[in-house]
């Protein structure tokens, strides 16, 4: 078993996971400003919480687009495993072939998607990833990344909306009562739940066209159950498709990683 680690820029999404299971999931706010030692300390809290014992645990995997907090964390599985953790990254093994213009450019949490979704679904795969951004990774029938699209986030779109004008104001998530809304705040529900919803079909459809083929669509991140309930295609809501990339990339990679490390793997 081990300790899969997704930071994004609003949340850390954490997770025990082998080949056989997956224990528990536990969702927090990333915090630039907190320490090695305050995150141990909300880990270790997760992880009892959870009825999981830290001597059970061989090894920790993180995946993270928020440099500052992927050293506290490195910290922090340091004192709770006393092993250096994996970060995905230069080094690191995927098996993916990445086609875009400068492999490098590529997030690891886009990285990481696209192996669990190769390990899981018939290819062609379009795979959104809804969080701060609403991210499409599009990877093709012979398994290579060929790239996608980066768009303003569900909640980024709506505080922007709320934020830059006079009368409008904030307002929660909420499903709204039908499509066409009679008043300001059915209209803002209606109008960034259905409109999300729609640019996910819209998008579908245009790939597609340009693939030549029909694709298999898989969502993920914390706004998918959100947007994807609303949409017309069939779209697959996977909630766990990160944890599961990084548990794949960990066995590709533990072997070496121990040997490079000095350290066994228990």
């Amino acid at each position: 078993m081990i300790l899969a680690i997704d930071v994004g820029n609003s949340n850390i999404v954490l997770g025990c996971i082998d080949g056989e299971k997956l224990y528990f999931t536990a969702r927090v706010a990333t915090n630039r400003s907190k320490t090695s030692d305050e995150y141990a300390v909300i880990i270790k809290s997760m992880l009892e919480l959870n009825g999981m014992q830290l001597s059970n645990i061989e090894g920790g995997i993180i995946s993270s687009v928020v440099p500052a907090v992927t050293v506290a964390l490195k910290g922090a599985l340091r004192l709770l495993l006393g092993k250096e953790p994996m970060v995905v990254g230069a080094g690191i093994k995927t098996g993916l072939n990445i086609l875009i213009d400068n492999p490098g450019q590529l997030g690891s949490d886009l990285v990481v998607d696209a192996v669990a979704a190769l390990a899981e679904y018939p290819r062609p795969i379009l795979i959104f990833d809804l969080g701060t951004a609403t991210t499409l990774s599009v990877v093709d029938d012979k398994g290579s990344y060929l790239g996608g699209m980066i768009i303003p986030g569900v909640t980024v779109s709506l505080e922007a909306l709320s934020s830059g004008t006079s009368q409008l104001p904030h307002i929660s998530l909420e499903d709204p009562k039908r499509v066409v809304g009679t008043n300001t705040v059915d209209c803002m529900k209606s109008g960034i739940i259905y409109g999300n919803a729609a640019m996910l079909d819209g998008i579908v459809d245009r790939v597609e066209q340009e693939l030549g083929q029909k694709a298999t669509t898989v969502a993920t991140g914390g706004l998918a159950r959100v947007i994807v309930p609303y949409c017309q295609r069939n779209i697959i809501c996977d909630d766990n498709l990160m944890l599961k990339g990084l548990r794949i990339i960990y066995q590709k990679n533990k072997d070496t990683w121990r040997d490079s490390k000095g350290s066994r793997c228990r």
